[in-house]
């Protein structure tokens, strides 16, 4: 079968499955199956698949037709200019999380060597965009989940930054040294059980429970993260979290007695960062 047709096939029949912006995911699983990129995809429109291609992108269809995420399908996602290994066992880096690295970054032009707690960091994705921006920046990653932990090295390791990072499997910062950090970064679970419907079915179904859900209200992993953080950081020292709009007014009131907070929105208006400075 042709290029053209393979890919406008493809189209039809992930329309067809409720798959959001179809056309887009076919171009990338079909990349993905040809180890190619869009503009070959656009020069050659008459070249014909192989039957193993054919074979390949029909199974990988298949799994996307499913729900399966196409970054769990392909094993990639971009986050920050920077391709990162995923895989089931960690949260799909998001676009929206990248406000938290611009949030650290601005403020950690008053510290000449900040050390950085990266809390709950699956994939590695804040801490390794954090160690590509500040070079000087002492940087521990830590996960509850040993599957994590594993995704987070290798992508350390592909970017080269293995010697800059240090990785701890524990609950949030438990067993983690008091009082030496000057940032706790984490993009914790935030949604509230009460919001499952409201969450996208492939994200509930194939995305790690623990990293997404906090509990019946969605501020519980922050309220246990909260206490450990100020404990954990140096006076005047800041905890930086991605919260959502549902949380923001709950979050801010779980800190009140802190120094200082800031709200930062993302695109949409929509609050997406908590930063607030230890006393």
């Amino acid at each position: 079968m042709p290029l053209k047709d393979a890919l406008s096939a493809a189209v039809s029949r992930l329309t067809a499955a409720g798959v959001p912006s179809p056309r887009l995911n076919a171009e990338l699983l079909l990349m993905f199956t040809l180890s190619c990129d869009r503009a070959y995809l656009h020069a050659h429109p008459e070249r014909e698949l192989t039957a193993d291609e054919q074979s390949r992108y029909d199974r990988v269809l298949a799994e996307r037709s499913r729900g399966v995420p196409a970054q769990y399908i392909t094993g990639h996602q971009e986050f920050w200019g920077m391709d990162f290994l995923v895989s089931p066992a960690v949260l799909i880096p998001r676009p929206e999380t990248e406000h938290v690295i611009e949030t650290v970054q601005d403020m950690a032009k008053g510290f000449d060597q900040p050390k950085i707690a990266d809390v709950g960091t699956g994939s590695g994705c804040i801490a390794l965009a954090l160690a590509k921006e500040l070079p000087a920046a002492e940087i521990h990653a830590i996960d509850i989940s040993p599957e994590a932990l594993e995704v987070a090295r290798a992508n350390a390791a592909r970017h080269q930054f293995a010697d800059r990072l240090q990785f701890h499997q524990a609950d949030l910062l438990a067993g983690l040294p008091t009082g030496g950090f000057d940032f706790v970064v984490s993009n914790p679970p935030y949604v509230g059980e009460s919001e499952q419907d409201e969450v996208q079915l492939e994200v509930r179904k194939f995305e790690p429970r623990q990293a997404v859900f906090a509990g019946p209200t969605g501020l519980e992993v922050i309220e246990r993260l909260i206490p450990q953080a100020q404990a954990a950081l140096k006076p005047g020292g800041w905890l930086v979290m991605e919260i959502s709009g549902t949380i923001a007014g709950g979050a801010r009131r779980l800190v009140e007695d802190w120094v200082e907070s800031r709200i930062t929105n993302d695109l949409q208006e929509i609050p997406r960062v908590l930063a607030v400075r230890n006393p």
